[in-house]
């Protein structure tokens, strides 16, 4: 089954640590990332953000995120499997 890029990006999340829009553009071939990490958090993912700052080729500062997971919203738990693959019961 082909993997979303909403999954992708979960993904290389939990194996990196942290995702810019560059990482998601370079890494994953996503060039829609806003979008991507508007429709995460629809579906319950909560992120913490800090802002970087690196010059681009001509010497400027350019300004961007970074996006670190935080743990699924409370409400949409019963979506995520549990360790034993059942679903988490309220």
């Amino acid at each position: 089954m082909k993997m979303t890029q909403g999954e992708r990006i979960i993904e290389y999340m939990r194996e990196f640590g942290s995702i810019t829009s560059w990482d998601a553009y370079s890494d994953l071939g996503i060039t829609q990332f806003a979008t991507r990490v508007k429709e995460l958090k629809e579906q319950g993912y909560e992120f913490k953000t800090e802002w970087e700052s690196k010059k681009n080729r001509y010497g400027e500062i350019v300004n961007y995120k970074r996006y670190y997971l935080n743990d699924i919203v409370s409400k949409n738990i019963e979506h995520i499997p549990t360790l034993e693959g059942m679903s988490y019961e309220r």
